[in-house]
C-alpha cells in the first residue's frame, strides 16, 4: 500500500518520518477541519444528552412516587434545554459557509456547502479474524496486515482533502465495501459489527449492523466533498467557474444516485425528501455559476444581450424559489438550517430584481432606431413576457416612446422593491448578518436600481401605477446532474488470499479443508479437472485411491502439496499434478455445502381441513401374487442429477392393519404421491 502513502513532514521521537494516505491529511489545521472537529464534539454531546433523556423518560414511566416524578421532570427540562442549545450550535456550523469559500472571493454571493457526516471508529480486527477462522478455516492472524490496511483506509476517509484526491479516496473505500460485504457479512446471520454515523443536521446517531448505512454515508460524504470543492473554486475566472459548475452537478448526481439506490436509509439527512431538496440546491448553485460565467466577460449594452441576461437571471431566481419552497415543507422545515432557507429566499428576490433591471435597461436605454431590426426586437420582447398589460402589444411598446418608458419604469420599480425585500430578509437571520460580502452586493445592486430610476424621473411626472409583467425564465445552458466517473474505481481486494470471491464468499458454506492422498495407478489419478480458478473435480472413478480417501465429485482443490492453488487455472494445477510419483502427493480440497434445507422425506397437504400424509415411495398391492411391489414413477426434480447412479432402497411402506385385524383392505383405492408440478404450485404444501 506504499503507493498511496505520502510523507506528512512530521517526525516521531526517533527521527522517523510518518505518512498519511494520498487524499487525506488529518493534521491540516484549516477552518474546515476545525469545523469538522467541532461537529464531532457536538455529536458526542448530543448523544450523551439523548441517553440522559431516554433514561429519565424510562424512570418517569416506571416510578409512582410523586416526588421522584417532580425531580425527573425537572431533570428532563434541563436535558431538553441543553439539547436545544446543542442543536442551535450544530445549525450554526451548517451555516458557517465562509470557511468553505475561496479566500479571495469578494465579488460573488457565497454558496452553501454540505458538511461531512461524522462516524465512530470501528475495530474490524477481532470480528474478521474470528470469521476467517470459523468460515474460511484459515488462521485469522495471518491477515492482520490486510485488516490494518482496511482500518487505515476507513480512518483516512474521515478527513479527506478538499480536492479530487479526497474524492478518489472516498470512492476507493466505497469500492471496497461490496467486497468486504461479500467476504464477511453472510445473509443468514449478523456479525455483531455496528456501523454508527451521525445525522449531519440533527446530530442524532444512527446505528446498523449491515453495510447499507456505511455505503450510503460514504456516498453522502462524496457529494458533500464535491459541494465543498465547488464553493472553494475561484469564481473570478472562467476555469474556476467551470470547476464549480462541474462540482455542483457531480454533487447532485451522487445525491440522486444515493436517493435511488438506498430507499430506506434510517438517517434523516439521507431521507428521500431531504435528498430531493439537496439535489435542487446543488443544481440551483450550478445554475447560478452558469449565470456568472455568462456575465463574467461583460454584458454588452445591447437590446438582445440585456434581454437574454434578464431571462438567465429569472431562471436562477425560479430555481432558488423551488429550493426555498421545498425547504419550508413540513418534513424538512424543522431541521433545515434557517440560514439555508433565508439564503435561498434572498437569492430568489435578488436575481428576480436583476432580471427586471436588465429589462428596464433594455427598454429605457435603447429606443427603436432606423437601423434596428424591428422584427427581431418584437420577437425578442414577445418571448420575454408571458402576458402584456391589457391593450398593449410588443410592437406598440417598441414604437411608442411613452409606452416604452412606462413599462421600463415599471420594471425598475419592481427591481427596487425586490432588492429592498432581499435586504429585509437578509436582516432577519443573524448568521447572514455575518456575511459582509453578501450585504455589500445586495446594497450595491439596490443602489444601481435607484440610480437607474433617478436617471429617468421627470419633475412633473404623475404617479404611474402600471405593473411590470412577469419575465419568462429561459437559459441556454441548463444545469444537469452528472455522475462522476470516480464513483466507482477499480481496487484490489484486500482479502484476495482467501480465494476467488465467486466461490469463497460469506454466502457459500463449505467443509473444512480435507487432505487427500493421491496415488497414481498407471499414471492415472482417477479424475479430471474443470472450471476456472479454483478448479473442481469431475468424472471421478469411484474405484481410484483418491475416491477411497474421501475425494468426491464437485470438490474444489485449494492446495497441491505446499502450493496454494485457489487462483490457479486448470493448466497450472495439472502442471503441479504431473509431479506426482509412486510415493504420492497430498492435496487439500473443500466441498460446498448446500445452503438450502434438504427436501423433507414426507410432505403434507391439507384437503378439507384434514391433513393427509403420503410416503415419498408408495407401494401397490398385487392381488395375484399377494406381494408388494414398488410403483415406478417418472423422474422429477426430486431425483434430478441422480441419473446413472445407484438408487438406495427405501425401507418405507404404507401402514397396514394386518397386525390388528388380519385382513388387508386392498380393494380401497391407493393414494398416490403428488407430482412435482403440484408440489411446486400448491401453496398449501410445505
Amino acid at each position: 500500500m506504499t503507493d498511496t502513502l505520502l510523507p506528512n513532514g512530521i517526525k516521531d521521537g526517533r527521527g522517523n518520518g510518518s505518512c498519511f494516505r494520498k487524499g487525506c491529511n488529518p493534521f491540516a489545521q484549516t477552518g474546515r477541519s476545525k469545523l469538522q472537529n467541532q461537529r464531532a464534539t457536538l455529536n458526542q454531546q448530543i448523544i450523551k444528552q439523548m441517553r440522559m433523556r431516554a433514561g429519565a423518560e424510562n424512570l418517569l414511566k416506571a416510578t409512582s412516587n410523586n416526588k421522584v416524578k417532580e425531580m425527573v421532570l425537572l431533570e428532563l427540562s434541563y436535558v431538553n434545554s441543553n439539547l436545544q442549545l446543542l442543536m442551535g450550535q450544530l445549525e450554526g456550523l451548517n451555516s458557517s459557509v465562509e470557511v468553505y469559500q475561496d479566500a479571495q472571493e469578494t465579488a460573488n454571493i457565497p454558496l452553501i456547502a454540505l458538511g461531512l457526516k461524522e462516524t465512530k471508529d470501528i475495530d474490524f480486527s477481532t470480528i474478521f479474524k474470528d470469521f476467517i477462522l470459523e468460515h474460511y478455516s484459515e488462521d485469522g492472524n495471518s491477515f492482520e496486515e490486510e485488516i490494518a490496511d482496511l482500518m487505515d483506509l476507513r480512518q483516512a476517509c474521515r478527513t479527506p482533502s478538499r480536492d479530487e484526491a479526497g474524492v478518489e479516496l472516498l470512492a476507493k473505500y466505497s469500492s471496497h465495501l461490496p467486497l468486504m460485504e461479500s467476504r464477511f457479512f453472510p445473509p443468514t446471520r449478523q456479525t455483531g459489527m455496528f456501523f454508527t454515523w451521525y445525522d449531519s443536521f440533527t446530530g442524532v446517531p444512527v446505528c446498523q449492523q449491515n453495510m447499507s448505512l456505511e455505503k450510503a454515508s460514504i456516498l453522502f460524504n462524496m457529494a458533500a466533498l464535491y459541494s465543498q470543492i465547488g464553493t472553494r473554486s475561484n469564481r473570478q475566472t472562467i476555469a474556476g467557474l467551470e470547476e464549480a459548475i462541474s462540482s455542483f452537478q457531480k454533487s447532485a448526481g451522487i445525491l440522486n444516485h444515493l436517493k435511488e439506490t438506498f430507499t430506506h436509509t434510517p438517517s434523516y439527512d439521507m431521507g428521500p425528501a431531504m435528498l430531493s431538496m439537496l439535489i435542487r440546491m446543488m443544481l440551483a448553485q450550478a445554475q447560478e455559476c452558469l449565470f456568472e460565467k455568462t456575465a463574467l466577460p461583460g454584458i454588452r449594452n445591447q437590446f438582445h444581450s440585456l434581454m437574454k441576461m434578464a431571462q438567465e437571471a429569472a431562471k436562477v431566481s425560479e430555481i432558488y424559489d423551488h429550493v426555498h419552497q421545498s425547504m419550508i415543507q413540513t418534513p424538512l422545515k424543522d431541521n433545515v438550517p434557517f440560514f439555508w432557507s433565508t439564503m435561498s429566499q434572498v437569492k430568489t428576490n435578488h436575481y428576480r430584481s436583476m432580471a427586471h433591471y436588465f429589462v428596464a435597461s433594455a427598454l429605457l436605454d435603447h429606443q427603436l432606431g432606423l437601423s434596428d431590426d424591428e422584427d427581431q426586437q418584437e420577437k425578442t420582447l414577445s418571448q420575454v413576457y408571458d402576458r402584456l398589460p391589457e391593450g398593449r402589444s410588443p410592437l406598440d411598446i417598441l414604437k411608442k416612446k411613452d409606452e416604452r418608458e412606462r413599462i421600463g419604469k415599471a420594471h425598475i420599480r419592481r427591481a427596487i422593491l425586490g432588492h429592498e425585500e432581499a435586504l429585509r430578509i437578509y436582516g432577519l437571520c443573524h448568521h447572514l448578518n455575518k456575511l459582509e460580502v453578501l450585504e455589500d452586493i445586495l446594497r450595491a445592486s439596490h443602489q444601481r436600481s435607484l440610480n437607474k430610476c433617478s436617471e429617468n424621473e421627470e419633475e412633473e411626472e404623475f404617479t404611474d401605477y402600471t405593473e411590470a409583467p412577469d419575465i419568462i425564465s429561459k437559459t441556454e445552458h441548463k444545469a444537469e446532474m452528472e455522475v462522476p466517473a470516480t464513483t466507482k474505481v477499480k481496487v484490489t481486494d484486500f482479502f484476495q488470499r482467501l480465494g476467488p470471491l465467486s466461490v469463497f464468499s460469506a454466502r457459500q458454506r463449505w467443509t473444512a479443508p480435507r487432505t487427500i492422498k493421491l496415488l497414481p495407478k498407471h499414471k492415472d489419478l482417477g479424475f479430471t479437472l474443470k472450471g476456472e480458478s479454483p478448479v473442481h473435480v469431475v468424472s471421478l472413478d469411484p474405484l481410484c485411491t483418491a475416491a477411497a480417501d474421501g475425494l468426491k465429485e464437485g470438490d474444489y482443490i485449494v492446495a497441491v502439496g505446499d502450493t496454494d492453488c485457489k487462483w490457479l487455472s486448470v493448466s497450472d494445477v495439472m502442471r503441479l499434478l504431473k509431479d506426482v510419483n509412486e510415493a504420492g502427493m497430498d492435496i487439500q480440497v473443500v466441498s460446498i455445502m448446500d445452503s438450502n434445507p434438504q427436501m423433507p422425506t414426507k410432505s403434507a397437504t391439507f384437503c378439507g381441513n384434514l391433513p393427509k400424509t403420503y410416503s415419498m415411495i408408495c407401494l401397490a398391492y398385487d392381488d395375484d401374487d399377494k406381494k408388494s411391489r414398488k410403483v415406478s414413477k417418472k423422474s422429477s426434480f426430486l431425483n434430478f442429477g441422480l441419473k446413472n447412479r445407484l438408487k438406495s432402497a427405501s425401507t418405507l411402506s404404507l401402514p397396514t392393519s394386518a397386525e390388528h385385524s388380519g385382513a388387508l383392505p386392498w380393494n380401497k383405492p391407493c393414494p398416490t404421491f403428488p407430482s412435482s408440478s403440484s408440489y411446486n404450485n400448491d401453496s398449501a404444501l410445505y
